[in-house]
């Protein structure tokens, strides 16, 4: 449980520090009359893989770069999702899952398994997007646009270290806030206080790290609300930008073996994660298999 006070936001480009009481948000006067809300047409729909019933959408890193800043000017209120194995398994498993999947605005291939299941089919993915890389395109994007990011979530410590990284080597990047809420369910009170300080930092992207499914869950429920035009879950990538976690040697993310690198790194929490989803990939290539020789008009017995 945290310990650190639950709140941190700024309008202003300078990190604040997370013990001290911070000046009030700086915002833009509004019209005293409404103005009327004309929302902007959808975006063009982008072509989808279904791989496991997860459908993902067709894009490399830099075309979700550019989805996301689409999203971005759109200023709708969105999510993303980086669905690896586990959330492939979760998908077919929890029944939540797949409402949080339709309603998601860009799906993206976070594991290699999925992306070389999707070349078997008529539609191959053409690359695999891992979050942990795409922070660093979002956060350089976020210094061209001068987008403010807010960072949620993470053991303490962990987002203001991540935050002041990106921010280092992206000047223009504003922090819009970094906050590190308590492992545990929020009181009414602290919830509206989070919900205020997000809605007042004026992020145009939200990153989420509170471990999946966790992430996507608190996301669907609040992304409305909160009127962030961009919300991701980015899992372990705050730990991987911030150092106190490291990523696979690039040799084992080009064989799909990242998942064996962290496994080791911290087994008593991934050895139960892997082991489900070994035999989930497991089952799935067997129900594949089947299909393919029912397609050829061959009966098998299940």
């Amino acid at each position: 449980m945290s310990t650190l006070p639950p709140a941190h936001s700024t309008s202003h480009d300078a990190l604040p520090n997370q013990h001290n009481a911070l000046p009030a948000p700086i915002f833009c006067s509004t019209a005293s009359a409404p103005a009327k809300v004309v929302l902007p047409p959808p975006l063009q729909p982008l072509e989808r893989s279904t791989v496991w019933d997860v459908p993902f959408d067709r894009v490399t890193l830099d075309q979700a770069v550019d989805r996301i800043e689409a999203l971005v000017n759109r200023g709708v209120p969105s999510y993303v999702i980086t669905a690896n194995l586990n959330y492939a398994m979760l998908h077919n498993t929890e029944a939540d899952i797949p409402e949080i999947t339709r309603q998601a605005d860009l799906i993206l291939a976070d594991g290699q398994p999925i992306v070389w299941r999707s070349k078997l089919s008529s539609t191959p993915l053409p690359e695999r997007v891992a979050g942990s890389e795409m922070i660093y395109h979002l956060a350089s994007r976020a210094c061209r646009e001068r987008w403010g990011i807010y960072f949620l979530g993470g053991e303490p410590g962990v987002a203001e270290t991540c935050a002041k990284k990106l921010k280092r080597d992206n000047p223009g990047m504003r922090i819009a806030g970094i906050e590190s809420p308590p492992f545990r369910e929020l009181s009414d009170d602290e919830r509206q206080s989070q919900d205020q300080r997000i809605r007042q930092s004026d992020a145009q992207i939200l990153l989420v790290a509170f471990g999946q499914p966790k992430g996507e869950r608190w996301i669907q429920q609040n992304y409305q609300r909160l009127g962030v035009p961009v919300s991701i879950q980015l899992g372990a990538s705050f730990d991987f930008v911030a150092g106190t976690a490291k990523r696979a040697p690039a040799i084992y993310q080009r064989i799909g073996a990242e998942w064996a690198y962290r496994m080791c790194s911290d087994p008593q929490r991934l050895v139960p994660r892997y082991w489900n989803n070994g035999k989930f990939l497991a089952a799935s290539m067997v129900n594949d298999w089947r299909k393919t020789v029912r397609s050829w008009g061959m009966d098998i017995e299940s």
